[in-house]
C-alpha cells in the first residue's frame, strides 16, 4: 500500500511543480501513517482510507507551498531572524505540518483549542524530527506572537477567522485562508480594514473540487 501511496505522492509533488527530497517525501508518508494510527483513538480526521487521505489532506495542503514561497518572496521576517508562520484551528496540522515539511525555513505552530489535536502535532514533531514544528493547545485570541503568516484551512468565515486572529499577525503580516468554492458571501462581509489583495485558484491533483486561497491583509 505504501508503495501505491508514494507514487501518488510523486507524482502529485511533480504536477505541483515542487521538488521536495526522499527524506521530506518519506516525512509527508510517514505523517500520514501517523494521522491513520492515532485517528483510531482521537478522531483527527472523517477521512479514513489512506489514498483518500493522501488527496484530500496532503496534496491539498501541498498545493499552498508554491503560492506561500511566492508570498514571501523578497519579504523580510517581522523579527528578523526568521519567518513564523500560525495554522489556525490546525486539527491534525493540516497544512500547518506539510508546510513544516516543505519549508524546514519557517518556524510553523498549529494553534488548537482541543488538547489531544495539539499533542498530536506535537508528536508528530518529535516522531519526525521537526525542531520548526509545535503544536499550542490555545484559542488563538490570546495569541500576540507577531506571526508573518496566519493560514487557515476549512477553519471558520473569513469573518471571523480574522478578528479572532487579528492579534497574532505581526504588522506587515497576512493571511492565507484555504477555502473551497470562492467564498463571495465571505469576502462581501469582510470589514473595510482587511484587505484582500489576491484571489488564488489551485488545482489539486486527483481532486475535482474547487480550491483557492483568499490573500489577506489588515490596512489602515
Amino acid at each position: 500500500m505504501r508503495d501505491v501511496l508514494q507514487s501518488t505522492l510523486k507524482e502529485g509533488v511533480q504536477a505541483l511543480g515542487l521538488t521536495l527530497s526522499e527524506a521530506q517525501l518519506t516525512q509527508l508518508l510517514d505523517y500520514l501513517a501517523l494521522i491513520q494510527k492515532w485517528n483510531k483513538v482521537y478522531n483527527l480526521t472523517a477521512v479514513r482510507d489512506p489514498a483518500e487521505m493522501l488527496t484530500h489532506h496532503l496534496l491539498d495542503s501541498l498545493a499552498v507551498i508554491r503560492p506561500l514561497r511566492q508570498q514571501l518572496q523578497g519579504r523580510a521576517p517581522a523579527d528578523g531572524a526568521g519567518f513564523k508562520l500560525l495554522d489556525v484551528g490546525a486539527g491534525a496540522g493540516l497544512p500547518g505540518v506539510v508546510i513544516a515539511i516543505c519549508c524546514p525555513d519557517i518556524a510553523v505552530t498549529c494553534v488548537d483549542t482541543v488538547a489531544k489535536k495539539a499533542a498530536f502535532v506535537q508528536q508528530v514533531a518529535v516522531g519526525l524530527k521537526l525542531p520548526n514544528l509545535r503544536g499550542l493547545h490555545a484559542r488563538v485570541e490570546t495569541l500576540t506572537d507577531g506571526y508573518d503568516v496566519v493560514c487557515s484551512r476549512a477553519f471558520a468565515s473569513l469573518v471571523d477567522f480574522t478578528n479572532w486572529s487579528r492579534s497574532a499577525l505581526a504588522p506587515a503580516g497576512f493571511w492565507l485562508a484555504m477555502k473551497g468554492k470562492q467564498p463571495a458571501d465571505e469576502l462581501a462581509q469582510l470589514p473595510a480594514d482587511v484587505a484582500v489583495f489576491h484571489v488564488e485558484q489551485l488545482a489539486v491533483p486527483g481532486l475535482g473540487a474547487e480550491r483557492c486561497i483568499i490573500w489577506m491583509r489588515p490596512q489602515a
